[in-house]
């Protein structure tokens, strides 16, 4: 019988749009050393932020960007399509030219954040620091506080609002808004081994800051051996990205080359480092300790001075 038909084979077959962009071909691009472009990394956080991507997907392109970096372009993109995948703060007027923050990369018994925070707040500035939990063996900022009996780290944006126009400062979550690409990918990169990657790292940091709208932020960039950056090379290059990333989202950005040899000040723990993060406040404070406080201090002053004019 002559068929007249068109072959079963042909009338299923599925063809893809050659511009389809899927998560396997994006693993593939960077696996192979690969640059991906501004869609394709925008495509790549969209399916984290909606979670139309396998966990074991994203830690695959983690573990990709790990072997393979990335360049200034795709740094800069991760970093704005991470920080748009959700809600960027908005501050009153009058505060538009002293918000500003710090962030560091890590280190043992490292309270800085706990001391500059009100110092900063004293000196008339708007500090709203999102800040983060223990990332391998660094401690982390919410940690520490949340040693305090009651002390709660979860704030709406209201109430953020409120404390800061009360006192100035305050040390917070993220909201469950703002930049939620970023709260996936922070607890992948511990489960998946590569929190050291620097497009990462700067991904992850530069995001947050720029979703709360900041004037000038100052970075705390740590090199040793109890910190992400074993030595002074790889922590001015990290310096450098996070600096044009900040730049590059309109926030004066300055960072700070701190060494990571020995502990911050006396005390290492959560509950002893806010006692010891008090008595800073109240001028006892170690020298170490009081040097980088005065050292970052000084550097957002610097960062204001250059918005104001």
């Amino acid at each position: 019988m002559k068929d007249h038909g068109v072959d079963a084979t042909s009338q299923t077959a599925n063809i893809r749009p050659a511009d389809m962009i899927t998560i396997p071909d994006l693993i593939r691009k960077k696996r192979d050393g690969g640059q991906l472009s501004d869609d394709e990394i925008k495509a790549f956080i969209q399916a984290v932020k909606e979670k139309t991507i396998q966990d074991s997907q994203t830690g695959a392109m983690l573990m990709a960007i790990w072997l393979n970096g990335m360049v200034s372009a795709e740094i800069k993109a991760l970093t704005r399509e991470m920080m748009s995948s959700g809600e960027v703060m908005e501050w009153p007027d009058e505060w538009k030219n002293f918000m500003v923050d710090k962030h560091s990369t890590g280190g043992v018994g490292d309270k800085v954040s706990l001391v500059l925070a009100p110092a900063l707040a004293a000196c008339g500035c708007k500090v709203p620091m999102f800040s983060g939990r223990g990332l391998a063996h660094t401690g982390g900022t919410l940690d520490k506080l949340e040693s305090i009996p009651g002390f709660k780290v979860e704030q709406s944006r209201e109430q953020i609002l409120k404390i800061l126009d009360s006192v100035g400062c305050c040390i917070v979550g993220q909201t469950e808004t703002l930049v939620p690409a970023d709260r996936v990918l922070y607890a992948l990169r511990d489960i998946t081994s590569t929190v050291d990657s620097l497009p990462l790292v700067t991904g992850s940091i530069i995001s947050k800051k720029g979703a709360e709208s900041l004037s000038a932020l100052v970075l705390d960039v740590k090199f040793g051996r109890a910190a992400i950056c074993k030595d002074f090379e790889s922590a001015t290059e990290l310096a450098q990205m996070l600096v044009e990333a900040g730049n590059g989202l309109g926030i004066r950005t300055a960072a700070v080359l701190s060494g990571m040899n020995s502990t911050i000040g006396r005390c290492v723990g959560n509950s002893v480092e806010v006692i010891e993060s008090l008595e800073t406040l109240k001028g006892n404070g170690p020298d170490d300790l009081m040097e980088l406080v005065t050292t970052q201090g000084d550097d957002v002053a610097q960062q204001l001075s250059s918005v104001r004019v």
